[in-house]
């Protein structure tokens, strides 16, 4: 019996270690979920039966979720009120309960900075205030720093985040100027020049240089969002090549209504697997509505704005994401929003559970069905020797010393979650 559980437990780790590159996170982008709780929020599975989020994400095979962050959003708000945005408030002490949250109940950690104090995207990389008169040279300090001292003070309360982007859709560079007085020289596009790559490259690797030390098995991502233009994509990554930038993940988003059909996201994946194919990629955000289309909706969508359209858009992105073997990261932007039960407007449409009855819709499930869930852990814990074995082993079957970080962990043949 007990050469049959060791060849068990030998297959096993094999198995597991083979196929580790095949293990597929996903989740979403909750970074309001404190707001949603504290509103009230009644969430409900799709037969309308009452739940804990997220308990029931996890019971559904998500195993990662995401969080944004930004320097210091009270100052924004202070310093330009007619433009702040009371979603875009996620200060270090406002995520840090949250994020302990995420970790508790078993998931990995996505945390995404931006570097601003408000949303940086595309369109928008704003210094934040107390940076606003900082030089380059200075600049590359300071973001240093900043990355530094958040991810110390994240592992000070437990909290070792899986995965770190160094920026927002950082498409056209970061760090572009003070809000209201951009600089166009700190933009970076196909046609750019040298200096303003080699600046935007020396903050990267500035930013991340304070990631590996930190948190020095997080994964790194560079996250972009032109899946439309892929000539502008892969320049993008080309750059970043040879700028020598240390990155471990591709990240993109991707929204139908501002991205275009399937078939786009489709040539910009296979693009990328061709050029980069040591690279791992990720769809760090997507959503489709439930309802009536997005506000600022450009492009013509293939889906109904309803229930079974939303679902019908999910149900092609994961098998386009299959197809796809780089492909290992499915995060939904919004998940949680959900007015059900509270005064909150339900203004936002594109969510995974619907404000008007609070139940979880359709799609909830088929996004979820991209990951492989917990099967790597699951297995581990099936095929250990016996209780009295004193190795430790990580959520996706690896054999380590001791935990060094929060997580779920497999001990004497029983899940334990560190924290």
């Amino acid at each position: 019996m007990k050469l049959k559980k060791l060849l068990l437990l030998i297959f096993g780790i094999s198995f597991l270690i083979s196929n580790a590159a095949e293990f597929r996170y996903v989740g979403g982008d909750i970074s309001l979920f404190s707001e949603h709780q504290d509103a009230g929020a009644k969430y409900k599975d799709e037969n309308g039966n009452d739940i804990d989020l997220l308990p029931y994400l996890y019971d559904i095979g998500m195993n990662a979720m995401r969080i944004r962050l930004f320097v210091d959003p009270a100052a924004f708000e202070a310093t330009h009120p007619n433009d702040y945005d009371p979603n875009a408030c996620q200060s270090l002490p406002y995520i840090i309960p949250l994020c302990n949250e995420i970790v508790e109940n078993g998931f990995d950690l996505m945390l995404d900075f931006h570097y601003s104090d408000t949303w940086a995207d595309p369109g928008a990389q704003w210094i934040p205030d107390a940076w606003k008169n900082l030089t380059d040279e200075q600049l590359k300090v300071k973001i240093n720093e900043y990355t530094k001292e958040t991810l110390i003070t994240l592992k000070d309360n437990g909290i070792t985040p899986k995965f770190i982007q160094p920026g927002n859709e950082i498409s056209y560079g970061m760090l572009w100027g003070a809000f209201g007085n951009d600089i166009p020289g700190n933009h970076v596009y196909t046609n750019s020049s040298n200096a303003s790559w080699q600046r935007f490259g020396d903050l990267l690797k500035a930013a991340i240089s304070a990631c590996r030390e930190v948190c020095p098995d997080s994964e790194i991502i560079i996250h972009t969002e032109r899946a439309s233009q892929v000539n502008v994509l892969t320049n993008f990554y080309d750059k970043m090549k040879s700028l020598d930038i240390d990155y471990d993940i591709i990240g993109l988003s991707y929204y139908p209504y501002f991205h275009g059909n399937m078939g786009v996201l489709n040539n910009a994946l296979t693009s990328l697997e061709s050029r980069y194919p040591e690279k791992e990629i990720m769809i760090v955000e997507t959503g489709f509505p439930y309802a009536w289309e997005v506000p600022g909706t450009s492009e013509k969508v293939d889906y109904q704005y309803t229930l079974e359209g939303q679902n019908q858009f999910a149900k092609d992105l994961v098998d386009t994401l299959l197809a796809h073997p780089n492909v290992n990261g499915l995060f939904w932007w919004w998940l949680e929003y959900n007015a059900y039960g509270t005064k909150l407007s339900n203004w936002y449409n594109a969510p995974l559970f619907d404000s008007r009855t609070g139940k979880a819709t359709p799609a909830l499930k088929t996004i979820a069905s991209f990951g492989t869930g917990h099967a790597a852990i699951e297995m581990l814990e099936y095929n250990q020797v016996d209780n009295k074995s004193e190795s430790w082993y990580d959520i996706n079957g690896r054999k380590i010393n001791q935990p060094s970080s929060p997580g779920i962990y497999i001990h004497n043949g029983k899940k334990i979650a560190v924290r």
